[in-house]
């Protein structure tokens, strides 16, 4: 039977740092070069999951994260501290535990010195961050390591329970908790927003039973789990703590496996392991981007891969992204920040490149792809359509918008609540459906001029702009609001917004995934769709 041990980490009671570090150990288990787009493996719970991305450059010439660490300097240390590690190390405060199983899974790491490089390396983006967040909460900072057995720091993570992100929230608790998912973003992937649920989480159930490895475990099995196997030791007369009760054998591993972790970060030359560096200072940074947007054209303007944007941004399901409100905010390094606000605000062309369109029930799906020329396997991984050759049922899907080529159109809107439930799109709400378009007047341009060429009243587009035909100027941008006619099913009908759950802003390419096991549902462990108007 394992045992309560005295702490073997003479610091652990001197600073609150956060844990986010141990979990960096474990999620490197992927090759270093390309992407493991279909690849199971278990996290250190022992839940299968699926790697739909991981990306990690073999080389760091030019890569962020070597810039991330070259630009690393005493003047911008948090904390007094150079080493991020350190940090987390003085923050310990969770009492040890040795175990059999401790140093079965010490031993697992220590013989794959590579799948903790991965690991360490992915987490080098979010780890501060979760740090400066365990430790506003005064929690302690082991918490910070476990993305680390729950998904190696993938964001990608997808576990065959449908537990998504680093913190492997499933769809329920991900509600509960404030994390939407839709048809344009699953933000149980979102790194700040699934952090801040995680926290808030393991907090409750810290408050629920008392002590954070019983907190651990019911995050894990959840908290009617534990409940019940304290209330049946209780009846027995048996201890409660964790080491004495029975629980499923994932469960049982759970603690002892972040244990293990916390070893390794601790004294990582005792098991023949190096850390990565990691600077003890931001990584990432806010900043406010247009309602709408392609993914691809916001990693240019930030003059940035698609992959690093896609793992800082890695909730939006779709190529273009999409928000409710007149701007939202995308992460990027701190170094890409200044960059892309000046890009932006010296850009003019369109900042989407798809629509939707009403797809009706039996039409073909490779004469929809010639009618907006793109490719009929394209076509399909972006909208998950299966292999059938005709569409089911009606539906909107996304198509290259066929405004792209005109520059003047600086942007046109999506509504973030298109429906992905194909009944909900019927010929009849075709003919009532709306686009608004930004404008960049031209030289030449009248009011009269471009009431035609938008088929709108001259009235609305004075009303819409509240200007008077007199005020109209070249380089001006105005809004137009346009009504889709059923006869005009070809143009932007819909405008939708953002690569999609299985698709990162990385690659031009949409990991399509189809794992669907069915498994027990974990409480943390479909896809939620609204409609376009």
């Amino acid at each position: 039977m394992t045992q309560f041990l005295p702490s073997r980490h003479p610091q652990q009671h001197s600073k609150r740092v956060p844990i986010c570090l141990m979990g960096l150990w474990l999620t490197l288990a992927l090759p270093l070069s390309g992407f493991a787009a279909t690849s199971l493996q278990s996290n250190v719970a022992g839940d299968e999951m699926l790697i739909l991305e991981d990306h990690i450059d073999s080389t760091l010439t030019a890569d962020p994260i070597e810039e991330f660490i070259q630009e690393h300097d005493d003047t911008s240390i948090y904390v007094g501290q150079d080493d991020l590690w350190e940090r987390i190390r003085n923050g310990f405060n969770i009492p040890d535990i040795d175990s059999e199983y401790t140093a079965k899974h010490e031993n697992w790491y220590a013989s794959r010195p590579d799948y903790v490089k991965r690991m360490l390396e992915r987490s080098q983006k979010y780890l501060f961050h979760i740090v400066e967040e365990v430790e506003k909460r005064g929690m302690p900072t082991e918490i910070a390591l476990l993305p680390m057995i729950e998904s190696a720091y993938n964001p990608q993570a997808y576990s065959r329970s449908h537990a998504s992100g680093i913190w492997q929230f499933v769809p329920a608790t991900g509600k509960d908790y404030g994390l939407k998912q839709n048809y344009w973003a699953d933000k149980r992937r979102d790194v700040t927003a699934a952090t801040n649920a995680a926290l808030t989480y393991l907090q409750r159930l810290h408050g629920m039973f008392g002590s954070w490895d019983l907190a651990l475990a019911a995050y894990n099995a959840g908290e009617g789990t534990v409940s019940r196997a304290i209330e049946r030791n209780r009846k027995q007369g048996l201890p409660t703590d964790y080491q004495h009760l029975r629980l499923p054998e994932e469960t049982k591993n759970y603690v002892p496996k972040l244990q293990a972790i916390k070893n390794i970060v601790f004294k990582p030359d005792e098991f023949g392991l190096s850390l990565v560096d990691i600077p003890n200072k931001p990584y990432f940074t806010r900043v406010l981007a247009p309602k709408q947007i392609d993914a691809k054209l916001a990693a240019e303007l930030a003059e940035i891969s698609p992959e690093e944007l896609s793992a800082l941004n890695p909730s939006y399901n779709r190529p273009v992204i999409v928000s409710n409100n007149e701007v939202h905010q995308l992460l990027l390094p701190t170094w890409a920040a200044d960059r892309f606000k000046e890009n932006l605000a010296n850009y003019d062309k369109p900042l989407t490149s798809w629509k939707t369109y009403s797809a009706k029930r039996g039409e073909r799906i490779d004469y929809i792809a010639r009618k907006f020329n793109i490719g009929v396997s394209e076509l399909r991984e972006v909208n998950d359509l299966t292999g059938k050759k005709k569409i089911m049922t009606s539906r909107p899907i996304l198509v290259p918008n066929g405004f792209s080529a005109d520059a003047n159109i600086v942007q046109a809107s999506f509504d973030e609540n298109i429906s992905v439930k194909e009944d909900n799109a019927s010929t009849e709400n075709e003919s009532r459906a709306t686009r608004t378009i930004r404008y960049k007047v031209k030289r030449g341009d009248t009011v009269s001029s471009l009431a035609d060429k938008f088929n709108v009243e001259k009235s609305h587009l004075l009303s819409t702009n509240r200007i008077s035909a007199g005020q109209l100027k070249a380089g001006q941008i105005i809004k137009v609001v346009t009504r889709q006619a059923s006869t005009q099913r070809a143009s932007s009908r819909y405008v939708a917004g953002s690569h999609k759950k299985k698709y990162s802003t990385t690659s031009s390419r949409y990991i399509s995934h189809k794992a669907k096991k069915s498994s027990k549902t974990s409480h943390r462990r479909t896809r939620v769709s609204s409609k376009i108007h």
